[in-house]
């Protein structure tokens, strides 16, 4: 393993990943650093996470970072100008500065830099440009504002046909996001300041699941059809639904980010690559009121499979998953299939399922070649999760859906196979370590288990594991797999004191 690592860089900005042995998302030991430019200190400090963001550079020059770890050397980009926000009209004390950023954005060249001044900016959706670099410093803040009147919408298509506006792997009309890019190839967004989607002002969270005024409920950062996207260093919270939701956007990284949403916030999924191909996903921090990481293809529909699109070859690297639904999920909209992806040095802490798989008949698709290594999970119910029912959408507890008689294999069959967990450590299991349900016309295959050590809760009491219909309450088992393959074991060591009767 590499142990410093460039991972983001803008004419402004820079990600280094710290990677001793043994680092997940925190260090095993705190590492000194320094930030020199010609010989100059330009900042220096400790880190006890594995990225390290910096900002404020000067673009077109050399800078090292030297550290306990080795040094590293890099130069930042050149920058086609610099458009302070101020200067079309910004103001912390609008209502409203979408027009103003409107502006500020318009006038950005390509290869240029919109800086964002410090203080809070209340606005509506923003359109941003390809080529472009969106800084957000220490300081400052967007905010979704609260009257959703006039706000934009985003159709399911464009006059192409593309899909634009989706909605849980479907196209369907969207209200635009607080940043919204489309076509924007080679954006960066990054800096130390806040966006904030405005989910806890307005009626967002009081209408999860319907449509209203003719779409549904808007992302706070929407990305489409815009590959070589870099995200670093910003804390983006409150989201009206899906927090980062990138959308047909290949070589996306995404590094040194907080995503924070009030754990009784309704489907505020972390961040949602969807028919994405080359994803890095390194040094990020979560703690949201769904699902962390939430893997998506698109969804299969009677007459609808055009919109489909493989998510392929993603890692996610150093991360920390806190009290989401699941930690990284793979689905259930994954008709488009999901493979390759590879989840190491992560941290795991009271997400209520691990690595969770989850589809049903009539998605089609494949879930295949994904690898856990090297992952601490803490107070996870579930530590491995693989559904073929799960009861999603409105017919989802019909019988032809729930029914364990074997139904035709045909393309609307999903398959699920090549699932490696390997040095996987979970301590205070309350359910089982590894729970999995697959068709029985299409087990789930290829489970590997290699050196998977778990402890159990104590005080756990039964539940139910997975989301689906007759699955009985499973409490401190080892591994519950039906119409699935497993191969290897678990360890199981010793709790702090003898357990009481499940």
């Amino acid at each position: 393993m590499t142990v410093l690592r460039l991972v983001t860089l803008s004419s402004r900005t820079a990600t280094i990943l710290l990677s001793p042995p043994g680092a997940l998302y925190r260090l095993p030991a705190p590492v000194r650093w320094r930030l020199s430019r010609d010989g100059v200190i330009y900042y220096e400090g400790t880190a006890d996470t594995a990225a390290v963001f910096v900002e404020d550079l000067l673009p077109g020059h050399d800078y090292l970072f030297d550290s306990d770890l080795g040094d590293l050397e890099f130069r930042t980009p050149p920058c086609a100008g610099l458009v302070d926000a101020r200067d079309h009209g910004i103001d912390p004390a609008a209502a409203d500065n979408a027009a103003a950023l409107a502006a500020a954005v318009a006038a950005t060249p390509a290869g240029g830099t919109l800086m964002i001044p410090r203080g809070r900016h209340v606005t509506g959706p923003v359109f941003l440009r390809p080529g472009i670099t969106f800084w957000l410093p220490e300081g400052a803040e967007l905010a979704g504002k609260a009257d959703r009147t006039g706000w934009p919408q985003l159709p399911a298509r464009d006059g192409d046909g593309r899909v634009i506006g989706t909605w849980e792997g479907l196209p369907e009309t969207c209200f635009a996001s607080v940043l919204t890019g489309i076509d924007c190839a080679g954006l960066k967004i990054t800096g130390r300041g806040i966006l904030d989607g405005g989910g806890d002002r307005g009626d967002w969270w009081s209408w999860p699941k319907e449509t209203r005024d003719g779409a549904r409920r808007p992302r706070t950062l929407f990305l489409a059809h815009s590959p070589d996207v870099e995200i670093s260093g910003i804390t983006v919270r409150n989201s009206p639904s899906w927090t980062v939701h990138p959308f047909c956007c290949d070589r996306l990284t995404a590094a040194a980010m907080f995503i924070e949403n009030p754990h009784d916030s309704p489907n505020t999924d972390g961040l949602d690559p969807e028919s994405c191909e080359d994803v890095t996903l390194a040094g990020l921090h979560f703690s949201v009121g769904d699902d962390c990481i939430a893997v998506k293809a698109g969804k299969r529909a009677p007459g609808r499979t055009d919109h489909l699109a493989p998510t392929r070859r993603m890692t996610v690297t150093q991360c920390h998953m806190e009290r989401g639904h699941g930690a990284v999920v793979l689905g259930s909209e994954m008709s488009g299939e999901i493979t390759d992806v590879t989840i190491s040095s992560c941290s795991f802490d009271r997400t209520d399922r691990g690595l969770r798989i989850k589809t049903r008949r009539g998605r089609g698709g494949k879930v295949a070649r994904i690898t856990l290594d090297h992952v601490v999970m803490t107070d996870v119910p579930t530590p491995f999760a693989g559904n073929a029912f799960y009861f999603c959408d409105p017919d989802g507890h019909d019988d032809w859906v729930q029914t364990r008689t074997p139904a035709p294999v045909d393309d609307t069959t999903p398959v699920i196979e090549d699932i490696a967990f390997r040095d996987v450590t979970a301590t205070g299991v309350k359910l089982a370590v590894v729970a999995l349900l697959g068709l029985p016309e299409s087990p789930i295959r290829g489970i590997t288990l290699e050196r998977v050590r778990a402890s159990f809760d104590p005080d756990a009491e039964p539940a139910v594991p997975l989301m689906a219909t007759g699955v009985a309450p499973a409490c401190r088992e080892t591994i519950r797999a039906d119409f699935a393959e497993v191969t290897g074991a678990v360890e199981i060591f010793e709790t702090t004191k003898d357990p009481e009767p499940c």
